[in-house]
């Protein structure tokens, strides 16, 4: 069986790496962008680093901001309507996974309008044309959604999220500058962190992994391991460390899948709307737990990744270790320990079922039931 492997076009690294967006334009030849951003961006002008670099190149915009935190169908179909109403032939993505996720959606139902009904992407739908052009400028160090070929999208109707994967639908250019980052509140970059390291650690023990994508899961666990805490404190190394970190991890996820700390989150996200970082941070350590029967010698590269000292462990010993080294970096940044001010009892036969449902579920590298991933939350109540 051949692997693939799908990654940008281009993409862009380091402080000023913004500036570069007026070059691709100028070079790709395109006419006018449609800027997708939530309006808490552009309230607080992060967004307009980028316009103002679009003002001063002369080049056509319009702004694009009905994007919600989890972001809905009605925020796609609304989007699409605006995409052809300004006539624009690319679009710039600026914010974190719901604003990138939101022009994934939009630009995959513009070039393939057989898929307008937005619930028809769900799972790996068969497009035939790439979306319209995407330039993706993360302003979170977490979700990696600027290279991967996944988006998700809130059917608000039946409280659940949908994962949509399609090779379509990956940004022609990323633009990672940690500058864009700098402005993120401590509690959305613990989230947003915690969310890349779930990635790293689920990527490098999916059923999907080989050796290409564990290279990329490895190191991006050492980098946002050395670099989580000082990112909260915003320090520039900091800042650049995740900034890179995310998306080394999403370079690999993209390729291999993910399992159920993803699968678990993604029901929370949709029935209470919690934060999708602060749900992986919670779930994360537990689902470790659930997992090490069956990830060899893994957890031993996590725990040495995460900054342990493994020298004379056992398989028992380095395994704990390596859950212990994710709860404290959790700890650290001010991820809560539990469910308890999240979930409701009654919740929990659809939580478990919807978990079980989702896209992430098989790449989980134990065989898993509802039933187990009901006992999963329990244990986290």
């Amino acid at each position: 069986m051949a692997n693939r492997f799908i990654l940008n076009e281009t993409s862009y690294h380091g402080s000023g790496a913004i500036r570069e967006i007026v070059t691709e334009v100028k070079a790709r030849g395109f006419k006018k962008a449609m800027v997708c951003s939530d309006p808490d961006l552009i309230k607080f002008g992060v967004t307009k680093k980028v316009t103002d670099l679009l003002d001063a190149a002369n080049l056509d915009y319009v702004v694009y901001s009905d994007i919600k935190p989890n972001p809905t169908i009605e925020n796609v179909q609304s989007g699409v309507k605006a995409l052809q109403e300004a006539k624009a032939d690319y679009m710039i993505a600026i914010g974190g996974g719901s604003s990138m996720d939101t022009a994934k959606a939009i630009g995959i139902i513009d070039k393939n309008p057989e898929f307008s009904d937005v619930r028809s992407l769900e799972g790996v739908a068969e497009t035939k044309n790439p979306c319209t052009p995407i330039l993706a400028v993360p302003t979170t160090a977490g979700t990696a959604a600027e290279v991967t070929i996944n988006y998700v999208i809130t059917d608000a109707q039946k409280d659940r999220k949908m994962v949509c994967v399609d090779p379509h639908d990956l940004p022609v250019v990323a633009f990672v500058d940690p500058d864009m980052m700098a402005s993120m509140p401590k509690g959305l970059t613990a989230a947003t962190g915690m969310d890349a390291l779930t990635h790293a650690i689920e990527g490098y023990i999916t059923a999907g992994a080989w050796e290409m994508s564990d290279m990329f899961h490895i190191k991006a666990i050492e980098i946002i391991a050395r670099s989580l805490r000082g990112a909260v404190e915003n320090t520039p190394e900091g800042r650049e460390g995740m900034a890179l970190g995310q998306y080394i991890a999403g370079m690999g996820f993209s390729n291999v899948g993910l399992g159920i700390v993803h699968s678990m989150a993604h029901p929370l996200g949709a029935l209470y709307d919690t934060p999708h970082g602060v749900a992986n941070a919670i779930i994360l350590p537990t689902v470790m737990e659930y997992n090490a029967p069956a990830t060899g010698t893994k957890y031993k590269d996590i725990a040495e990744a995460m900054g342990v000292d493994t020298t004379g462990m056992d398989q028992e010993a380095y395994r704990k270790a390596a859950v212990d080294a994710v709860k404290k970096l959790s700890q650290d940044v001010g991820i809560p320990a539990d469910l308890k001010e999240i979930v409701k009892v009654e919740d929990l036969d659809f939580l478990s079922q919807s978990a079980y449902d989702d896209a992430c579920r098989p790449g989980n590298p134990r065989e898993t039931s509802v039933a187990e991933i009901k006992e999963l939350y329990q244990s986290l109540l």
